[in-house]
């Protein structure tokens, strides 16, 4: 009968334990997101700068983080806007909708702001997923708390997403936020109302995340936080990268000694491009192939031929970066076949010298070439053209009369994914991987869903 008694109390502690154990599993999400985006992240630049770096700031992410080192985007092009967007959406701009940080409207053929629709302005109303942030919203009705800020509104605004508390970017030397958001937390209105943007707009934004983790109720209940800071390249790639890692290593060093950094996941990347800052000079000096591409006059010509085949008229309504707009209801009023006229046109086209390939909405909107599909996940049917040229590399694409001009390239580009903090084992994964996937992995470390329009598996 003893013997039973202590086989009795021996199991009451066992599941004792074990119930204790899976209680702690349980609250082990962390508290707070901190989702760090620094615009044309190069992790050669990261790299070559390391010993210029702090104790705390880039060093110690490298050092004791996961990193993925051979991060990417799915689609193209992207800029600022487009990779923001698919961060905190996890998918892409087929299903977002943010192609860029600007395009053409079709009906006034104007360009608009990617956070501008019809009289609403700086808003998020043309990102057409949830985002994570929106996601916490959801799952705890509300009580998380989500907070963006950047040297931009676009990026602002678009890593908020559509429920956030307080959002707010740099406007020369003043912080500005948007009535969407309203109403302002009190401490944002005390703080922005005092304190200006100083020249160095990364460190402003910095005090300012620092001001939210001090005076905010982020982070200290049990419902997940996310706090989204996006940081922009300055003139020379040395200062950048070593005022980042001060910027750094005061943040971090602040979550550290107000949360401690096993309740905060810190994420940090980059957008994936690289804005072109050199000239043709180079390129003429030591005879590397190049030309200029000029998308009006491909327009014009192509005009030309279709009216040739057609009947002279203007077909090519109007252009836009590399995408020509047709006049579909010219073309339908003809009764012309809208998809032989694309082919005829992308047969013309690929003859003009600088023309690397040309993509029909018809053939990205139903092809199942995985060649494509880069292009097909940047594209959107209602705000990109019925024809997508690929500029030659090293070419210089010219429009004269938007006064465009881009050198074009398509050589890979590397940046890291780093995620640190929240217990995170250190690790060097050379493994390519997407960042479609942070946001997945982000919601299943804080226990929600991922944004609905995200398929993409966790990276762990």
């Amino acid at each position: 009968m003893r013997n039973n008694k202590y086989l009795y109390l021996t199991l009451l502690a066992v599941l004792g334990f074990h119930q204790e154990a899976i209680a702690q599993a349980v609250t082990a999400a962390p508290k707070l997101v901190v989702n760090i985006t620094i615009d044309q992240l190069r992790a050669d630049y990261l790299e070559t700068y390391a010993p210029l770096y702090c104790r705390d700031g880039f060093n110690r992410l490298l050092a004791q983080g996961k990193i993925y080192t051979n991060a990417s985007y799915n689609f193209a092009p992207i800029d600022r806007a487009s990779a923001i967007a698919s961060l905190v959406t996890g998918t892409t701009p087929y299903y977002h909708g943010i192609i860029g940080t600007e395009w053409l409207e079709r009906p006034s053929l104007q360009t608009v702001s990617c956070i501008n629709k019809a009289e609403k302005r700086n808003t998020p109303a043309n990102l057409q997923t949830s985002t994570l942030g929106d996601e916490m919203k959801l799952a705890t009705d509300g009580v998380s708390l989500v907070y963006s800020f950047a040297p931009t509104a676009d990026a602002a605004i678009l890593s908020a997403g559509h429920a956030a508390n307080g959002v707010a970017w740099a406007n020369q030397s003043r912080w500005n936020n948007v009535e969407y958001y309203a109403p302002l937390p009190q401490w944002q209105g005390d703080y922005t109302r005092t304190f200006g943007v100083g020249t160095d707009v990364n460190r402003s934004v910095t005090d300012l995340a620092i001001k939210c983790i001090e005076q905010s109720s982020i982070g200290i209940d049990d419902a997940p936080d996310l706090l989204n800071i996006v940081y922009q390249q300055g003139t020379t790639p040395r200062d950048t990268y070593i005022n980042l890692d001060y910027d750094i290593s005061r943040l971090i060093t602040r979550l550290e000694s107000r949360f401690g950094l096993n309740k905060v996941l810190v994420v940090l990347t980059g957008t994936g491009y690289a804005e072109e800052r050199r000239g043709r000079e180079n390129e003429e000096k030591f005879h590397i192939p190049t030309g200029k591409f000029n998308i009006i006059r491909t327009a014009n010509l192509l005009n030309m031929y279709l009216g040739a085949i057609y009947g002279p008229t203007k077909y090519v309504e109007t252009c836009y970066k590399n995408q020509l707009f047709l006049n579909r209801q010219l073309i339908e009023r003809l009764n012309i076949n809208l998809s032989e006229l694309l082919k005829r046109s992308q047969d013309f086209l690929i003859q003009v010298e600088g023309v690397r390939n040309v993509y029909s909405s018809t053939q990205l909107m139903t092809s199942e070439n995985s060649r494509l599909e880069k292009i097909r996940n940047g594209y959107c049917i209602d705000k990109c053209g019925d024809l997508i040229i690929e500029v030659a590399p090293g070419w210089k694409l010219v429009n004269e009369e938007r006064h465009e001009n881009s050198v074009q390239r398509a050589s890979f580009f590397s940046f890291p994914i780093i995620f640190y903090g929240a217990n995170m084992p250190k690790e060097r994964v050379l493994t390519p991987v997407t960042v479609d996937r942070i946001a997945p992995t982000i919601a299943k470390a804080i226990r929600i869903r991922a944004p609905n329009a995200c398929t993409s598996e966790p990276l762990f």
